[in-house]
C-alpha cells in the first residue's frame, strides 16, 4: 500500500483534466494587409488577380480560389475524421444525388466548432471588408460527400439573403478523369446558362466562394470514380439581397390540331390487340381508375424492328435541347428523318390516332369522341322525361348507373371550377376554338441528359405519351426515367421506367409536375452488351383536349 497521501488539488488544477481547445487558423498570406487591398481592389475593379496564395477571376462571374486555406494538417485530418462520423442522408430529387450531413450549425465536435467559429467570424470579417458587402452573421454549413453517378446539375444557388457560396474540398489525391468538378457556365442574352467555360478540379483543403447571382450557374459534375469519394463542406454567406433581372420566359412550343389521316394507319402500325374496341373499354376503365396505363408491345413487331433499324443507323440529325438549368437532351431534326420515322411522327398527329387516344381514355381529343358534357345532357334529357311521373319511392330507382351519372356531374363542376385559374393565351385560343391539339418531339437519352422542374414549368392538364426504343436492359439505376411529383413536393407519385415498344399514357393535372431523371455513366453498362449504342430513344407527344 502506498503511504503518500494524494495531493489536494490547488487553485491551478481540478479534479477532471480539462479538453484542450481546438484552434483553426487560415492562411496567413491571404490576412496579409497589402494582399488584402489588392483584392479588394480587384473585387471592387472586376479584375483578374493572381497571387500564389488566392486566385480571382471574373469570367464566367466572379469566383476564386484560395490553396492551402487552413494552416494545420492534423487540423484538417482531425476535422475529415469528425465529419466521417456524421450521420449522412441521401439527396435526391431532379437536381441531385448525393448525401449530406445534418446541418453543421450546432455541431459539438472540437475541429467542426473551430472550423465554424473560423468561416463565420474570422473569415466573414474579411470577406465583408474585400466585397464590401455587410455579410450577417448567420450559419449556413453543412458537408457532403458525392460518390460514384452523384451529382448536382445546373442551378445558380440564388435564395432569399444568400450572398457568397464556398466550398471547403477535404479530397483525396483528385484528377478530372475522376469527375466531380465543379462546373461553371456562361449565360446568353436572356441570362440563361449556356454552357460550360470553366471547369475547377477539388484538392485536398482548398476553398473556392463565389458571389451568389441572376448568372452565377454551376454544376458538381457526376463522380465517375468508384473507389474515391468527394467530400466537402459547403455553404453562404448571407447579406442584402441583389435585384434580379426580369424573368425570362421561354417561347411557347408550337401546338397544332391533328393531321387529317384516317384509320385504315392504325391497322398499318399498331397492334391488332388495341384496336379491339372490346379490349380498348377495358383500358379506358382501368385508365380512368388511376390516369395511367402502360400499352406493351404497342406497335406491330416488324414496324417497330424498322423503327429502330433507323435510329441506330445514325442518319438521324440531333439538336441539343437546352438551357442546361431547365434541360439537356437531344432532339431529332425533323426534315432530317428517313421515311419511316416521318411516318411515325404522323402517326402520333394523326386523326385517327387522336380518336384512338379519346377511347384510350375518355378524354375529348376528337370530336366524334363522347364528352362528359354529352353524358350529362343524356341523364337531365332522361331525367326530364321521367319527371312526371315520378314519386319519391320511384326516384330512388331511375337510373341503373346512377354513380357514373353523377360521377361525370362532380367532375365536370369540377373542371368548370378550375376554368378560373389563368392559362396560357395559345391553350385558351384553342380551348376556345374547341380544337384538341398536340406538340411532339423524337429524343435521344444519353449520359449527361436530363430535364429539371423550374421556377415557370406549366402546369396545366395534359395527357402525356412516351414510347420508347433502344432500351433493352436499361435499369433504374441507370436514370433516364420520367418522374411525376406533386407541385411543392419531392415525393414521386409515379415513375414510368423506359421499356421497349412500350406506350405510356399519364394524365396530369395543375399539380402535377414531371422531369427525366439524370443519365448517369452506370448506363453504359449497356455497352457490354449492345457495343454500338449508347442511350436509348423515345417519341414524346403531349395532348390538350
Amino acid at each position: 500500500m502506498n503511504g503518500k497521501r494524494p495531493a489536494e488539488p490547488g487553485p491551478g488544477l481540478t479534479g477532471k483534466k480539462k479538453k484542450k481547445e481546438v484552434i483553426a487558423d487560415f492562411s496567413d498570406a491571404v490576412t496579409e494587409e497589402i494582399l488584402k487591398k489588392q483584392v479588394a481592389e480587384a473585387w471592387s475593379l472586376r479584375t483578374p488577380f493572381r497571387h500564389e496564395a488566392i486566385a480571382m477571376d471574373m469570367d464566367p462571374f466572379l469566383h476564386c480560389v484560395i490553396p492551402n486555406f487552413i494552416q494545420s494538417q492534423n487540423f484538417l485530418e482531425g476535422l475529415q475524421k469528425e465529419l466521417l462520423n456524421l450521420d449522412f442522408h441521401e439527396k435526391y430529387n431532379d437536381l441531385y444525388k448525393f448525401q449530406q450531413s445534418d446541418d453543421l450549425k450546432k455541431r459539438r465536435e472540437p475541429h467542426i466548432c473551430a472550423l465554424r467559429k473560423l468561416l463565420f467570424e474570422d473569415f466573414r470579417a474579411w470577406l465583408s471588408d474585400i466585397s464590401k458587402i455587410d455579410l450577417e452573421s448567420t450559419i449556413d454549413m453543412s458537408c457532403a460527400k458525392y460518390e460514384f453517378s452523384d451529382a448536382l446539375l445546373c442551378h445558380d444557388d440564388e435564395l432569399e439573403g444568400r450572398r457568397i457560396a464556398f466550398i471547403l474540398y477535404l479530397v483525396p489525391s483528385w484528377d478530372r478523369s475522376f469527375g466531380g468538378t465543379l462546373d461553371l457556365f456562361s449565360v446568353d442574352e436572356h441570362f440563361q446558362p449556356k454552357q460550360i467555360v470553366k471547369s475547377l478540379i477539388p484538392s485536398w483543403n482548398t476553398l473556392v466562394f463565389f458571389e451568389v447571382s441572376p448568372v452565377s450557374f454551376h454544376q458538381v459534375s457526376e463522380v465517375l470514380s468508384e473507389e474515391k469519394s468527394r467530400l466537402s463542406i459547403s455553404g453562404w454567406f448571407h447579406g442584402p439581397s441583389l435585384t434580379r433581372p426580369p424573368t425570362y420566359f421561354e417561347p411557347l412550343i408550337p401546338r397544332n390540331p391533328h393531321i387529317p389521316q384516317d384509320h385504315e394507319v392504325l391497322y398499318d402500325w399498331i397492334n391488332p390487340t388495341y384496336l379491339d374496341m372490346d379490349y380498348q373499354i377495358q383500358i379506358q376503365e382501368e385508365f380512368e381508375e388511376s390516369s395511367e396505363i402502360l400499352l406493351k408491345e404497342f406497335l406491330k413487331p416488324e414496324k417497330f424492328v424498322e423503327i429502330c433499324e433507323a435510329l441506330e443507323k445514325g442518319d438521324v440529325k440531333w439538336n441539343s435541347r437546352g438551357p442546361p438549368n431547365k434541360r439537356f437532351y437531344e432532339k431529332a431534326e425533323e426534315s432530317t428523318l428517313p421515311d419511316i420515322l416521318k411516318d411515325c411522327m404522323a402517326l402520333f398527329r394523326s386523326e385517327a390516332l387522336f380518336l384512338l387516344l379519346s377511347n384510350f381514355t375518355g378524354l375529348k381529343l376528337h370530336f366524334l369522341a363522347p364528352s362528359e358534357d354529352d353524358e350529362i345532357e343524356d341523364t337531365k334529357e332522361e331525367e326530364a322525361a321521367s319527371a312526371p311521373d315520378s314519386t319519391e319511392e320511384g326516384m330512388c330507382s331511375t337510373s341503373s348507373e346512377p354513380e357514373n351519372n353523377q360521377a361525370a356531374i362532380s367532375d365536370n363542376s369540377q373542371q368548370s371550377n378550375e376554368q378560373t385559374y389563368p392559362e396560357p393565351e395559345q391553350s385558351e385560343a384553342h380551348k376556345e376554338s374547341g380544337v384538341p391539339t398536340c406538340q411532339g418531339e423524337l429524343r435521344h437519352w444519353q449520359a449527361g441528359h436530363y430535364t429539371l422542374i423550374h421556377d415557370n414549368s406549366k402546369t396545366e392538364f395534359a395527357l402525356d405519351l412516351l414510347l420508347y426504343c433502344g432500351c433493352e436492359g436499361w435499369e433504374p439505376e441507370y436514370g433516364g426515367f420520367t418522374s411525376y411529383i406533386a407541385k411543392g413536393e419531392d415525393e414521386e407519385l409515379l415513375t414510368v421506367n423506359p421499356e421497349n415498344n412500350s406506350l405510356a399514357l399519364v394524365y396530369r393535372d395543375r399539380e402535377t409536375l414531371k422531369f427525366v431523371k439524370h443519365v448517369n455513366h452506370r448506363s453504359l453498362e449497356q455497352k457490354k452488351t449492345f457495343p454500338n449504342r449508347t442511350g436509348f430513344w423515345d417519341f414524346s407527344f403531349v395532348y390538350y383536349e
